[in-house]
């Protein structure tokens, strides 16, 4: 069963959003507050969150979010006239926004979708954390060797690029292939795409 944690300082939309989504087969977690929210275990599935709320308001929250790398994607729930404010909020890496009033299968439609983004995201960020850390079982060596293969170069080529016998390369290459856990060749290619994307923040490989 997804999680869906609704935010809004108006018992009313509480009560009756909560009880929309419960509908649907949600588990729905209610907060008044941004901050009571924030302070609450985190859970997987979605957010639904008023726009404006006192104290923390809901631009805020995805600011909150996105800084502790919390990959819940979060829908806002904004009034008339917000829009700008919202299109903000878009950019700052919210998944959608709604204005009230809204229709229903407005907003199922949306957590739908940010459910399953949502679940996408752990997905890929489980298996970013098991590269890195096979990744950083690598000698300087077999990085060397690794990312030369996912280029596409041959052994011959690293033999010279490398100034190392193919032999060598073979052996080096046999431990990149077992450390980060690839079976074919193209699962290696792929595997070096996502790390090279998470890597380029952090280091040059």
């Amino acid at each position: 069963m997804s999680t869906v944690a609704l935010v809004d300082d108006d018992p009313g939309v509480l009560d009756a959003v909560g009880q929309l989504l419960a509908s649907r087969g949600y588990a729905v977690e209610r907060y008044a507050s941004a901050a009571e929210f924030l302070s609450a275990p985190a859970a997987g599935g979605c957010v639904v969150s008023d726009l404006r709320m006192p104290g923390m308001n809901g631009l805020a929250l995805v600011a909150a979010l996105q800084e502790a790398h919390d990959p819940r994607p979060v829908i806002l729930l904004t009034a008339h006239g917000d829009v700008e404010l919202a299109v903000r909020a878009l950019k700052q890496g919210a998944f959608d926004f709604i204005e009230k009033p809204f229709e229903e299968e407005r907003l199922l439609s949306a957590v739908a979708q940010a459910v399953e983004v949502g679940q996408a995201t752990v997905v890929r960020l489980t298996e970013l954390t098991d590269l890195r850390q096979r990744y950083a079982s690598l000698s300087v060596r077999q990085r060397e060797v690794m990312w030369l293969v996912v280029a596409g170069c041959a052994n011959k080529e690293i033999s010279a690029r490398l100034g190392i016998s193919i032999r060598t390369v073979e052996t080096y290459r046999a431990w990149v292939f077992e450390k980060m856990g690839a079976k074919t060749l193209a699962e290696l290619v792929r595997h070096g795409i996502l790390l090279k994307e998470a890597l380029d923040t952090q280091e040059e490989p």
